[in-house]
């Protein structure tokens, strides 16, 4: 079980199957979120996680595969790419502090 203070997240990824698409447009909107907070958010294939990766969000089904990266970054899973409780999460530690964990 990885965890990181939301106030230390500076990199926040979204792993998609094929890092297109879907990704794409979650990335951007969460881009624009994080924005004021200076998190860098990217989109990735799941099998192309960077190892800076801080925090990973991906769609639950695919967890288990971005946890592969082995690169100690949090992975949350969320099951719809619009309006998931997990990205209002995500924002509430980075704003407020707290923690995040998988």
């Amino acid at each position: 079980m990885s965890s990181i203070e939301g106030k230390e997240v500076k990199k926040v990824i979204i792993a998609c199957d094929a890092g297109m698409g879907s990704s794409v447009m979650v990335a951007s909107q969460l881009a624009k979120r994080l924005k004021p907070y200076s998190v860098k958010v990217e989109h990735t294939p799941v099998n192309e996680i960077p190892a800076d990766a801080q925090v990973v969000l991906c769609q639950s089904t695919l967890v288990n595969r971005a946890r592969k990266a082995g690169t100690g970054a949090v992975i949350l899973g969320f099951q719809s790419f619009l309006g998931d409780p997990v990205f209002d999460r995500v924002e509430q530690a980075i704003r407020d502090g707290g923690s995040l964990a998988d």
